[in-house]
């Protein structure tokens, strides 16, 4: 069973970068197809963007293309993402998932694991 840590939230300015890193325990790592999804205030949890299995396919919501990147180490059995240029609007909890089905999935319920979640606040 593989459990998931996120962590390298916080308050950035509009324009601004951050790193979020999520980190899985267990040795299945390579196992899983590894996404993240974010959730506003008031509003449903929604795809940024995942990773297959192998690392070499990935797959990003229209609303980040272009300025985010995920990304996986397996010997540190870690996923990254490196967000760019962000706005108010991707203010959000940030949560990192796990599938053992799914390679390359953009839905909430084709992930078995989650993590708890990161706060990334942007101020205009």
């Amino acid at each position: 069973q593989v459990q998931l840590v996120e962590s390298g939230g916080g308050l950035v300015q509009a324009g601004g970068s951050l790193r979020l890193s999520c980190a899985a325990s267990g040795r299945s790592f390579s196992a899983y197809g590894m996404g993240w999804f974010r959730q506003a205030p008031g509003k449903e949890r929604e795809f940024a963007a995942v990773i297959s299995r192998s690392g070499s396919r990935t797959y990003y919501a229209d609303s980040v293309k272009g300025r985010f990147t995920i990304s996986r180490d397996y010997a540190k059995n870690t996923v990254y993402l490196q967000m760019n240029s962000l706005k108010p609007e991707d203010t959000a909890i940030y949560y990192c998932a796990a599938s053992l089905l799914g390679d390359l999935a953009s839905y909430p319920r084709a992930y078995d694991l989650w993590g708890q979640g990161t706060q990334v606040s942007v101020s205009s």
